[in-house]
């Protein structure tokens, strides 16, 4: 028997038509995926965004009862060497009433070393307290004027309309006195 395959009732294995389908889209299938994954590959971060990404601090010059500020991904961090003294008030405060509830246990790898994103969560200002002559609010952390939040020696939020403690960076102790944030 002969095959006709122009006729619409056939439809038996390997026409040349099914042949042409399979190509056309597989090659469609091709084509959008060379112009969809440009786009895609665009939403990436750029080179210079995620060599920011993570930083790496020598804490080793700190001495106990200063702070300093760096930048990480636009942000300022505060580093808070902290004293007995400081440490004794934070930890006291766990038992206190808290707006956001975290022991300072949580918020710290070593007593010693805080290590905060320095940006006030209500509105995202940035608060004081870095500087030794700058106002530390009622609880000898942080105050973000703008709105009257005060932040503890652990950077919890105690008074004010911030709704959230300050935020804890990832972050990990290389050394004893090397911090890679991020």
């Amino acid at each position: 028997m002969v095959q006709d395959n122009d006729h619409p009732e056939h439809s038996g294995p390997g026409t040349r038509r099914d042949i042409l389908y399979y190509a056309t889209g597989g090659t469609a299938a091709v084509a959008t995926g060379a112009v969809v994954w440009p786009l895609i590959d665009s939403m990436n971060p750029s080179a210079d965004v995620s060599a920011l990404s993570v930083v790496q601090v020598d804490l080793e010059g700190v001495v106990p009862g200063s702070r300093i500020t760096l930048k990480w991904k636009g942000k300022p961090v505060f580093i808070d060497h902290r004293t007995e003294a400081r440490i004794a008030q934070a930890r006291a405060d766990d038992a206190e009433t808290l707006i956001d509830p975290e022991l300072d246990a949580e918020r710290v790898q070593k007593p010693e070393w805080l290590i905060v994103v320095g940006v006030c969560t209500h509105l995202g200002c940035i608060p004081l307290g870095q500087g030794g002559g700058d106002p530390t609010g009622g609880y000898g952390g942080w105050f973000c004027p703008c709105h009257g939040s005060h932040y503890d020696t652990s950077g919890r939020i105690r008074k004010g309309p911030a709704p959230r403690n300050l935020d804890v960076p990832t972050y990990e102790f290389v050394t004893d006195t090397l911090v890679k944030i991020g």
